[in-house]
């Protein structure tokens, strides 16, 4: 169900050739452009005017690229730390945090800042869509675009791998409007996106987008605008783990848009982005200084899945290449690519509970550990304003604290299947 809103005021921009143009709905490459681009959404207010709290996100609805407003959102929380800068002797750490964590006012239901993306790009789609959204992922997307989705009645197919289906958990039975179809066990997040990609190619259905989306990508902004409106000033070092890096690109093209408010000062922030050991693709291009990923070896890639605690940061072809990827978002504000190992981010997130007492997910821990690295090898400065962008948290105790539903596929589908086959089972499925 939607709330009565006007619209954000926005054009598109071609990040390569800087070229604007209309939105026609859905737009999610440059229009008449050639060259792989990222598109950026120019919003008409060039200063940020939060609306009230009970607005949920949508406070930062000025630079959201949206035609309404959804119920249930929670803003991303910032506050100071304590307990964490304390044991790390750090005087200007800040966290901003995407879970569920009801004593600071935040109950995000799927406990992921993946709700900062759904919320905005369900809200991107026109009030009179009549097609199905195709949703691919891996597991804590899948589950945040099912749960705003059934919340808001908004028709929605998901293509999960099969394996990775108990990450599909929910208070309670979602509405029937959210279908899911699923890859049959030893698949992995791009066997889902095949799934995915055949849908779209039936009359009913269409892409949400991925890092092309520039209403996922401002979702994910809203991180951002909620530390640096908190604080008063952009920080200084931005730390989260990175598996697309859509996150870190969000946050970077929130930071311009800062700068060109004028309030708020005019530096860019590094972006301090992490990946989980053996898994770093986007780690070994960035060492190489290469705009293009090194080749390597798919098994090889699966394998070391397999082993990573963070499965969520197992992206094989993150939008790193491409024009406004995360490229070039890194060299021109700087920063690096770090590593942690399992044992150094379960290490990070048992120190995290204890000092500021709440769980938090894996991949969260793994952007803890390399920010507790770079405090023992004094790679950043201790007085320094660093944000730490806890992208999910409270999931244990949200399951402690609910019976649990999971939603189960209509359809299971072979590793590259017949697609006529698959086109033909998704047309018997009604909304």
């Amino acid at each position: 169900m939607s709330k009565s809103f006007s619209g954000t005021q926005y054009k598109l921009m071609s990040v390569a050739s800087g070229k604007i143009f209309n939105d026609k709905g859905w737009d999610l490459d440059p229009v008449g452009e050639t060259k792989p681009s990222l598109i950026r959404a120019i919003y008409e207010k060039k200063q940020l005017m939060l609306k009230e709290d009970s607005m949920g996100i949508y406070k930062f609805a000025d630079w959201l690229p949206i035609h309404k407003t959804l119920v249930g959102s929670y803003a991303p929380l910032t506050y100071k730390s304590e307990g964490l800068a304390t044991k790390l002797g750090l005087s200007n750490l800040h966290i901003t945090f995407s879970g569920y964590w009801p004593e600071r006012g935040i109950k995000m239901k799927t406990c992921s800042f993946k709700e900062t993306e759904a919320y905005n790009v369900c809200a991107r789609m026109a009030n009179n869509e009549d097609k199905v959204l195709v949703v691919a992922s891996a597991g804590n997307t899948a589950r945040a675009f099912a749960q705003v989705c059934s919340d808001n009645n908004i028709p929605l197919l998901l293509s999960v791998p099969e394996d990775n289906l108990d990450a599909l958990w929910f208070e309670a039975p979602l509405n029937d409007c959210v279908k899911l179809i699923a890859s049959k066990t030893g698949g992995d997040y791009f066997d889902a996106i095949h799934l995915s990609n055949i849908a779209c190619e039936l009359d009913n259905f269409f892409a949400e987008g991925g890092a092309k989306n520039v209403a996922r990508r401002d979702g994910m902004g809203t991180t951002m605008l909620s530390a640096t409106t908190t604080i008063g000033e952009i920080p200084k070092y931005y730390f989260q783990a990175i598996g697309s890096g859509t996150g870190a690109i969000a946050a970077w093209e929130a930071n311009l848009r800062l700068i060109d408010d004028g309030r708020y000062g005019n530096h860019k922030m590094k972006l301090m982005v992490s990946q989980n050991y053996p898994f770093h693709p986007i780690y070994d291009a960035w060492k190489a200084d290469s705009r293009s990923l090194l080749p390597f070896d798919d098994m090889e890639a699966r394998k070391q899945v397999e082993i990573i605690d963070a499965k969520v940061l197992s992206n094989r072809k993150p939008p790193y290449s491409i024009a406004g990827g995360l490229y070039d978002a890194m060299k021109d504000a700087g920063g690096d690519v770090l590593l942690a190992t399992n044992e150094e981010s379960r290490e990070a997130a048992a120190l995290f509970l204890d000092t500021e007492g709440i769980d938090i997910h894996p991949a969260a821990a793994v952007a803890t550990a390399t920010l507790i690295n770079a405090s023992k090898n004094n790679t950043i400065n201790h007085n320094d304003i660093i944000m730490l962008n806890i992208t999910g948290g409270g999931e244990q105790r949200f399951k402690d604290e609910n019976k649990l539903f999971y939603l189960k596929p209509l359809l299971v589908f072979d590793i590259n299947p017949d697609e006529d086959i698959v086109k033909e089972k998704l047309r018997k499925l009604s909304w």
